[in-house]
């Protein structure tokens, strides 16, 4: 790396190489489908060796925006735009308009959502998930696995945990459609109150078999959200593990200024 004046370090070339790719495809330059030019071509266009398009082509790849397919190169990848994710997502109006949070909130950014549920059934509570639940590790919870769509293509992965004394006489809860409002209403109906989420957030490359289940490049991005849900009465009874695709997601807050 060089130095820049004053002691600073200064952005290494396949840094800056990767950043202008990733700008064209971020401001429609290179569209959905298109190949992003050849290491050759990038190797005349920049006046660089291959070696350093070859570190910058690594970068591109981990932006999520492209895919590398055996013998072609790599392609810019069709994906959804994005998506804000705010703290009223999860409003008692929403679920009392029978929408579930992810299809309200959906709907408000005009995509076409979809999930497809992978798994309902018992299982073994993780020690974190134990933890948040105030139960011992390995006791018997409701698990809930989804996987989400945003216009045809996975963006989010969520599995929900729930006491099992808390669910064992909601049926609903037991079912792929919990219906109107989802299993927050679900709960609700049954004396559940809720009085608060509070969410953990971490940004993180993708795993091998996290970035195959999302559509996304080896090492991506993701950020990987944690959400208790608290009843009035102080109890969480719902631990929401969930991976989503960094490129498709802005978070937004409103954080009181007064007490």
């Amino acid at each position: 790396m060089g130095t820049a004046v004053g002691g600073e370090r200064s952005v290494p070339r396949y840094v800056q190489i990767a950043e202008e790719i990733v700008q064209q495809i971020r401001a429609g330059v290179l569209k959905p489908g298109e190949m992003v030019p050849s290491e050759s071509e990038l190797v005349d266009r920049y006046g660089v060796s291959g070696g350093t398009i070859r570190k910058a082509m690594v970068e591109v790849r981990a932006s999520g925006l492209v895919e590398t397919r055996h013998g072609k190169g790599s392609i810019v990848k069709d994906r959804p735009p994005v998506r804000h994710r705010s703290s009223d997502r999860f409003r008692r109006s929403h679920r009392e308009g029978g929408k579930a949070a992810y299809l309200a909130e959906s709907a408000q950014s005009g995509a076409t959502a979809k999930v497809s549920v992978l798994y309902i059934g018992p299982m073994e509570a993780p020690d974190e998930v134990a933890g948040r639940l105030g139960v011992p590790a390995g006791t018997q919870v409701l698990a809930r696995r989804r996987l989400y769509f945003r216009n045809g293509t996975p963006v989010e992965t969520a599995t929900s945990y729930l006491p099992w004394d808390v669910v064992k006489d909601i049926p609903e809860l037991f079912a792929e459609n919990p219906g109107g409002g989802g299993i927050y209403a679900r709960l609700e109906d049954h004396g559940h109150e809720f009085a608060e989420f509070v969410e953990t957030l971490q940004a993180r490359p993708a795993s091998k078999a996290e970035a195959s289940e999302l559509a996304l490049s080896a090492g991506a991005p993701v950020i990987h959200l944690v959400r208790d849900a608290r009843t009035t009465e102080g109890r969480v009874v719902e631990v929401c593990d969930t991976l989503m695709a960094a490129d498709q997601f802005v978070f937004e807050y409103r954080i009181p200024a007064v007490d």
